[in-house]
């Protein structure tokens, strides 16, 4: 009504032709630098500890319990771990989140 016909047909964008494509980019590498590098950093360094591990390495899991490695099953899915002597419980090797350093258990 208060556009005229001519104007409201020619449709311009304002960035010109290619500026949603453009947008459309700069959103692709936003993206990518911000939330799927990183992440996929973390997965890679994750792997890397989980094959790392070796019986004896002193472990904290994701639930908070500190202790040694005492079994690595044979498919490598698993781990025993020795909280205390004489105690040992089963956890799945994805749920360690570090290897501490050796004689972090005595200095608790």
């Amino acid at each position: 009504m208060f556009i005229s016909n001519a104007h409201a047909a020619a449709g311009a964008a304002p960035g010109g032709e290619y500026g949603s494509l453009i947008m459309l980019a700069v959103f692709g590498l936003v993206f990518y630098f911000i939330i799927y590098r990183p992440q996929a950093k973390r997965v890679k360094e994750h792997k890397n500890l989980m094959s790392s591990m070796n019986k004896g390495d002193e472990v904290l899991t994701n639930g908070g319990i500190i202790g040694k490695i005492a079994k690595i099953s044979d498919d490598n899915d698993y781990i025993q771990i020795e909280i205390s002597e004489g105690l040992q419980i089963t956890v799945k090797k994805d749920y360690v989140s570090a290897v501490l350093p050796k004689g972090t258990m005595k200095s608790l």
